[in-house]
């Protein structure tokens, strides 16, 4: 291990340095600029998550990181949609009565795209739909937008990875051009090693907090250790940076989910490489990011 993350680690142990900065205080990464924003399932703050209204939000804002999730339907398509279940953000209660408990895999693309997924937000936005992968990416394209792609539920959906990674070169997005507007992620290690493995080329990152001691096996093939805001401190950020990812580079830190102007400022103060939020207005403007 290099000395400097046998400092960093020792720093994160000791779990002081999160106290140590104002905070008000914004810092710039290596690069000297503020810390990327990323609109989290879309501007899902301003219109409905994971819906092309939501994209379109964001590039009406200004926002060049979109991050969504994907999951997969009983005849095997990948769709755009948080929840495991349709219950919260379509109306599919009153479409299809009968069919508790509502769960995305039981339910046909064809099914799925007979949904309203935008009245619950607001009726601006009735008759929004859940897009397919497909549909999703060819929107960001339009917007020439860059993607923070989550695989959701891995476990519910075997394969899930290859088959994403198959619809992602399909629409273009596994060529030179585009690797440096994708990052794939997951709760699950196992998802972003098998994804690093079918794809080294393709940026991955690791979502939750992992314990410093489990930093150096994550490095070998995730480039981001991407954890909830509450969870972190200016050493546990200079752990990770401290570690090289599979490409070569440090290790990055995209945080999530913050809405407020004084937590961006914090968590850009703790030296974060992303803020992943549903405002990415309020949060661009409060750590002067692009």
């Amino acid at each position: 291990m290099h000395a400097r993350a046998v400092a960093a680690m020792t720093t994160a142990l000791l779990g002081t340095a999160a106290f140590l900065l104002p905070s008000s205080e914004v810092r710039a990464d290596a690069t000297g600029t503020p810390p990327t924003v990323l609109a989290h399932r879309g501007a899902s703050a301003y219109a409905p998550e994971n819906t092309l209204a939501a994209v379109d939000k964001a590039a009406e804002l200004g926002i060049k990181w979109v991050e969504n999730d994907v999951q997969r339907t009983k005849d095997g398509e990948l769709v755009v949609i948080h929840d495991d279940n349709l219950r919260r953000t379509t109306d599919v209660e009153e479409v299809f009565p009968g069919r508790a408990p509502w769960k995305v895999k039981d339910f046909t693309a064809a099914e799925i795209a007979r949904l309203d997924a935008g009245s619950w937000f607001g009726p601006a936005y009735a008759g929004a739909r859940v897009p397919t992968l497909e549909r999703y990416m060819d929107r960001v394209e339009r917007h020439r937008q860059r993607l923070l792609l989550e695989i959701k539920n891995p476990g519910l959906y075997p394969g899930i990875e290859r088959q994403t990674l198959k619809v992602l070169g399909n629409e273009g997005w596994l060529d030179r051009s585009h690797l440096g507007r994708l990052i794939v992620q997951s709760f699950s290690a196992d998802s972003v090693r098998t994804v690093h493995d079918l794809k080294p080329a393709v940026k991955t990152g690791f979502l939750g907090t992992p314990a410093v001691a489990d930093l150096p096996g994550l490095a070998g093939f995730t480039d981001q250790i991407n954890p909830s805001y509450g969870s972190i401190s200016t050493g546990y950020v200079a752990a990770v940076h401290a570690f090289t990812g599979p490409h070569g580079k440090p290790l990055e830190v995209f945080t999530w989910t913050v809405d407020d102007a004084a937590n961006a400022r914090r968590v850009a103060g703790y030296g974060v490489d992303g803020i992943i939020t549903n405002k990415p207005d309020v949060v661009r403007d409060a750590v002067r990011g692009r």
